[in-house]
This record gives C-alpha cells, structure tokens and sequence, in this order.
C-alpha cells in the first residue's frame, strides 16, 4: 500500500488589522502503517508581535468538526476556537479536469469548498481570546500520495479597491524520475463576478514564478487575463512547520496569513487594473531546504 496524506483548513484574517488564523487537521499515514492525525493553529496579531503556533497529534477517526472547532495543547502551548463560516461563493477545484481528481497522476489533489468565506465566533492563543466577526477567508482542502517537490499556495481577499475579489491558486514542481518539473499553476482569480482559471499545463511557458522566503513574484496567464502577482510576507511574521512526506523525507512548509498581495490584472480590451491587500494575503511555500531564515516550531510530524 502507498502512502498518503490529506489535510482539512481555513485561513481567516481580520478585514480591519493584520490578525489572522490557519488551523487544519491533517492525516499522515506512511506505506503498510497506521494513519495518525494531527490539529495545527497559527495566530497571528502582527501589531502583539510574531504568530503563536501550537499542534497536538491525535488518534485519527476520521473527519472531524475541526477544523471549524477545536482545543490543541502542547509543549505548554494552548489554543482553541470555535468558528462559524458563511458564503455564496461555489467550491473550486484547482485542478482543471475532473479526471484528474481519480487518476494517480497528479499526486496532489487541491480543492477549496468554500474559497471565498466570512467568519464569526471567537479564538483563542496562549490565553489570549480574539472575537472574530465578518472576518474574510476560505476553507481548503488537499490530499494525495506524495508532495510536490516545491510548492506555493496563495490565497487573498480584502481588495480595496474591489472588495468581491478573490485570488486562490496552487503552484509547484513536481519530481518525475530524476527531473523536476518547472512551475505549473492551477486557481482562479474571483473578479467583477467572473472567474478566470489561471495555468494549467498548457500555460507553462506563458509564466513566470521567483518564490523564496518571505516573497513571491509571479506571472499568471489565463484564458483573456493575465495576472502579475506581487506578495510580501515578513519572515518576522511567517511560521515554519515540518512537514512528512508520505513516502519518507520531509519538508518545511513556511506560512505567513497576513501577507501584503499586489495584482496588476490585464484583460483584453480593458486598461489594467491595479489591486492591493496590505495584510489579507496567505502565502504558504513549501521547500527541501532547511536554511530559510524563518525558526522551525517544534513540533515534529506526523
């Protein structure tokens, strides 16, 4: 039997400050072993100083209320929450055919349920309780046999000056053999009611992607649209956790929930548009190395 792993989470992030939270619920289980779950929480209060992070191995049986609802303690960390989610935007299945959803090939499944969401309830980190209402985000889920060898995944709202929009979009390379892929992406940017699917296989070469630590440059092209994406997460406010690979070895995923995100959009017959978020960005990147900059937390995985 193969390995496999699968993760539940949202992002939520406050519309008024840099405050945020990733919580998920993952399983891991490793070729001819038993699964094991875990539930991970991240807050972030950018203006109280850096992200508070906690995660609590649990017995896997199978899906639970989390990520929506939950307690974690560890290492004398704490943190709990109780959230309610609302919102009319449908599911979004990054991967462009449904085929490829059963097929084994990709490994990694994407999809977000709910991609653009509004929140209420409250959270709660190291004994500090925030209430959350009307805060903006998405719930997200992914699955599958093995990591891609590098990784991204950026998600945004909050646009002042379009406030409907939404960016959601997963970017890696994946290994075949001895080579690794170059970059493709699959997502949708959410804008004026319309929803433009951006990379797919068919759009490598048409983009561009500098992820590193900390920031993210990239070009996205889509059917009639593309899209420069601009991201700046501070290293200050990035948390770094360990993550398995299925198959043996590990990575460290690096995230930060409150990234500033600029779009400058380009569609046909249309001047571009210039969009920002100063904190209503997550961008999460996963890497092999371990030199990043950014203190790994310690917790190990699964």
């Amino acid at each position: 039997m193969s390995g496999r792993y699968e993760s539940h989470y949202l992002r939520v992030v406050d519309p008024a400050r840099p405050r945020g939270a990733w919580i998920r619920h993952t399983t891991h289980q490793a070729p001819g072993e038993e699964a094991a779950g875990a539930l991970w929480c991240t807050v972030w209060d950018a203006e109280a100083g850096p992200p508070y992070a906690v995660k609590q191995r649990a017995p896997f049986a199978g899906p639970p209320p989390a990520p929506l609802r939950g307690h974690v303690e560890a290492l004398d960390r704490v943190a709990a929450w109780e959230l309610e989610v609302a919102g009319e935007a449908a599911p979004l299945r990054h991967l462009p055919w449904e085929w490829m959803y059963r097929a084994p090939l990709p490994r990694t499944k994407p999809e977000s349920p709910q991609p653009d969401a509004v929140f209420t309830g409250w959270l709660e980190a190291g004994g500090r309780r925030t209430e959350v209402a009307g805060w903006r985000g998405m719930v997200g889920h992914n699955w599958g046999t093995e990591h891609a060898e590098r990784w991204l995944w950026l998600h945004a709202v909050g646009f002042e000056e379009a406030p409907g929009t939404w960016l959601d979009v997963a970017i890696g390379r994946v290994r075949v053999g001895g080579a690794v892929t170059p970059w493709v992406a699959n997502g949708v940017l959410a804008l004026d009611g319309d929803r433009f699917r951006l990379g797919g296989l068919g759009r490598v070469h048409g983009m561009s992607v500098d992820a590193r630590p900390g920031a993210c440059k990239a070009v996205l092209a889509g059917r009639g649209v593309r899209v420069h994406v601009a991201v700046s997460a501070p290293l200050a406010q990035t948390v770094a956790f360990v993550y398995a690979d299925p198959a043996g070895g590990e990575h460290h995923a690096l995230n930060c929930s409150i990234a500033e995100v600029r779009l400058r959009v380009s569609r046909r017959s249309r001047p571009p548009l210039e969009l920002a978020t100063a904190f209503g960005g997550a961008y999460e990147l996963g890497v092999r190395e371990t030199d990043h900059g950014v203190p790994v937390q310690p917790f190990g995985d699964p």
